[in-house]
């Protein structure tokens, strides 16, 4: 069983990684693959080693394939950037993956216009 403490401890570490993912997604990546891809969360493995960094892409399903790629060959860039801002001792891995929610959102617009449609 994990420590409160411990799990605090490394929401805060996620949340901090996010927030230094998103600044330099925004402002320093010229890539224009990432286009419009938001940092929408980071989960932290329980041993800190590595992190899911979830986005949420605007458009289509292939803005998000360009855009995963784009941040996969950043990587290394974005990993040692968040090591030295944050002054950790370890870099976790990083692992870009698409936000499930958003894509569940999506859905469930389009199947809300579905039906308004449906009911004029």
């Amino acid at each position: 069983m994990e420590h409160g403490g411990a799990k605090h401890h490394r929401e805060r570490l996620g949340e901090a990684i996010r927030e230094e993912i998103s600044a330099i997604v925004e402002g320093e990546l010229g890539d224009p693959r990432i286009g419009l891809a938001n940092i929408s969360s980071v989960q932290l493995a329980a041993d800190a080693r590595s992190a899911r960094v979830y986005i949420a892409v605007e458009g289509n399903g292939e803005d998000a394939a360009r855009a995963l790629q784009g941040l996969s060959a950043a990587r290394n860039y974005i990993r040692s950037e968040v090591t030295a801002r944050l002054h950790l001792r370890r870099a976790p891995e990083l692992f870009f993956v698409l936000d499930p929610s958003q894509q569940q959102s999506d859905r469930i617009e389009e199947l809300l216009n579905r039906v308004k449609k449906q009911n004029r």
